[in-house]
């Protein structure tokens, strides 16, 4: 059958002389491939519809869909959401590549609304944000894909719970013996990360590259500990060295 669904594209292959394969996350049917005919071909009028393929694309779909198989088809595309910033500016498009090389290891077939607003809307605050906010919101994205995810850490600093300790999830009252945690201003700012309930505040946190890069990588640990198949996140260094 035919359906009209948002998708946000996080890998495309070549196919043949003139087709794609396309991995996406659609807000109707969870993650799912296809393939896109004709893709890389130019009409006579000069457009090639192969600029829609992008990774962290946000389209419009016009797709045929059959429970019953692995690979679906591809009708229509338009743009759901037109980058002013991100593919230009290179700390956004290193934050864009993070992101999406995240969520490739870390989705599911199965629909997750809520999910899908999320990336959305992550991605369309990377466009518009400020240099605080887009420095700053690659840890409070996988804080909330984490809670999305149904494994967000929990508890809150204080002087009771000054520790978060990364392997249990959780703020604890002392040191673990294991070296996954925060403590003192990281394990406090870590809190602040996990209270926030919108963007535009993440201008307000300050960090240098030393405390950012610690917070998001055991970040990235954390999430890491549910996927047994979780593997080395090839864009991170080139991120940290874009953040420092």
């Amino acid at each position: 059958m035919l359906h009209n669904t948002k998708g946000i594209v996080l890998r495309v292959t070549k196919y043949g002389d003139t087709s794609l394969i396309m991995t996406a996350y659609t807000e109707l049917f969870g993650l799912q491939q296809y393939m896109v005919k004709g893709a890389r071909v130019t009409s006579k009028k000069g457009a090639n519809k192969g600029v829609f393929y992008q990774p962290a694309a946000i389209l419009q779909m016009e797709v045929y869909h059959s429970p019953m198989k692995t690979l679906q088809m591809v009708k229509e595309v338009s743009w759901e959401y037109v980058y002013q910033n991100t593919y230009s500016d290179v700390l956004r498009n290193a934050v864009a590549i993070y992101i999406v090389e995240i969520l490739q290891q870390t989705l599911q077939p199965e629909p997750h609304p809520e999910l899908f607003y999320l990336i959305e809307d992550t991605f369309k605050q990377l466009d518009k944000g400020g240099p605080g906010l887009v420095s700053n919101l690659p840890i409070y994205f996988l804080i909330h894909l984490s809670e999305n995810l149904g494994f967000g850490l929990q508890g809150r600093y204080s002087a009771e719970t000054p520790v978060l300790d990364i392997k249990e999830g959780q703020f604890v009252a002392s040191n673990p013996m294991h070296p996954y945690f925060l403590e003192k201003q990281e394990a406090q700012t870590a809190s602040t990360f996990m209270s926030l309930q919108f963007y535009n505040e993440l201008e307000e946190i300050v960090l240098n590259g030393a405390q950012r890069k610690k917070i998001l990588e055991l970040f990235q640990l954390s999430l890491s500990f549910h996927y047994k198949k979780f593997s080395e996140i090839k864009s991170l260094p080139i991120l940290q060295e874009v953040l420092h």
